[in-house]
C-alpha cells in the first residue's frame, strides 16, 4: 500500500497552526485542571516524537501531575531516533515507575515515540498498562508516508528490522489508544490510525497540528480520560 504524504499546504503550516494549538490550550487549562484526578496509584512515561525532547512535553508531565499521576519524561535526551538510546537503557527509566503505579506504566508517545511505545508494550507488556499514540505513523505504508523520513533515515541509516515488518501495524497486547489529526502536515494521518476490531483497540479524531499534538486541548482531555478508566 502506497501512502502520499501531506500535502504542501498542510506541510508548510503545519508549525503556525501548533502555535494556535498552544494558545487555545492556554485558554482551556483552567478548565482542564478540573478532571476528575487519579483513580488509584499511577505511572505515565511520555515519550517525545522525532527531534523532540523532555522540554517539549513539559507542560504536558507537569498537567498529569496535577491530576496525581507520577509523570515523567523518558530521559534520553532529543529524540534523534534508535541511536538515541537502547531498549535496555529504555527499560531502566521505565522501572523506577513500576514501584509508584503498582508494578504497571502507561505510555504516551508523540510520533515517533508512540511507535516506541507500542514496541515496548509488544516485548514487555507485563509492565504496560495502556498505551496512548499521537500522530504516529505505525500503519501500512507509512515508509513514504512522512515529510521526516528522509531526515530520519540520515540519521539512522542502520536499518531495523522491525521497520519493515508488518508486525509494526498490529496492536500491542495492552489496550492501545491512536489520537489523530486529518490535518496533520508531517505523515499521512491513515497511518496513524489503528486497524481490527479489537475492543482495547481505540482510535480517535482531533483538531489540530502534527507538531502540536501534545500541546492540544482535545488531547489532553482524551489523555485524561483514558488513564482514569
Amino acid at each position: 500500500m502506497n501512502m502520499e504524504p501531506p500535502g504542501l499546504l498542510l506541510a508548510l503550516s503545519d508549525a503556525p497552526r501548533a502555535l494556535t494549538d498552544a494558545a487555545f490550550l492556554t485558554i482551556a487549562s483552567p478548565f482542564l485542571r478540573r478532571l476528575p484526578p487519579a483513580p488509584r496509584p499511577k505511572s505515565v512515561m511520555v515519550i517525545p516524537g522525532f527531534l523532540g525532547d523532555d522540554r517539549g512535553n513539559g507542560p504536558l508531565i507537569r498537567f498529569l501531575g496535577h491530576l496525581g499521576y507520577t509523570a515523567s519524561g523518558w530521559g534520553h535526551g532529543r529524540n534523534l531516533g534508535t541511536q538515541s538510546f537502547s531498549e535496555d537503557s529504555l527499560r531502566e527509566s521505565i522501572e523506577p515507575l513500576l514501584s509508584a503505579g503498582n508494578g504497571k506504566v502507561s505510555l504516551i508517545g508523540h510520533s515517533l515515540g508512540g511507535i516506541y511505545a507500542r514496541e515496548i508494550a509488544r516485548v514487555d507488556p507485563q509492565w504496560i498498562d495502556q498505551v496512548i499514540t499521537l500522530g504516529s505513523p505505525f500503519g501500512k505504508g507509512r515508509h513514504n508516508a512522512s515529510h521526516a523520513n528522509r531526515l530520519y533515515q540520515r540519521l539512522n541509516p542502520q536499518p531495523d528490522e522491525r521497520d519493515n515488518a508488518d508486525i509494526l501495524d498490529t496492536p500491542p497486547p495492552v489496550p492501545t489508544t491512536a489520537i489523530y489529526t486529518k490535518a496533520d502536515g508531517v505523515v499521512n494521518w491513515r497511518t496513524s490510525r489503528q486497524a481490527g476490531d479489537n475492543h482495547h483497540v481505540h482510535n480517535i479524531e482531533v483538531l489540530g497540528s502534527h507538531i502540536g499534538l501534545n500541546l492540544n486541548a482535545a488531547v489532553w482531555y482524551w489523555v485524561a480520560k483514558k488513564l482514569a478508566a
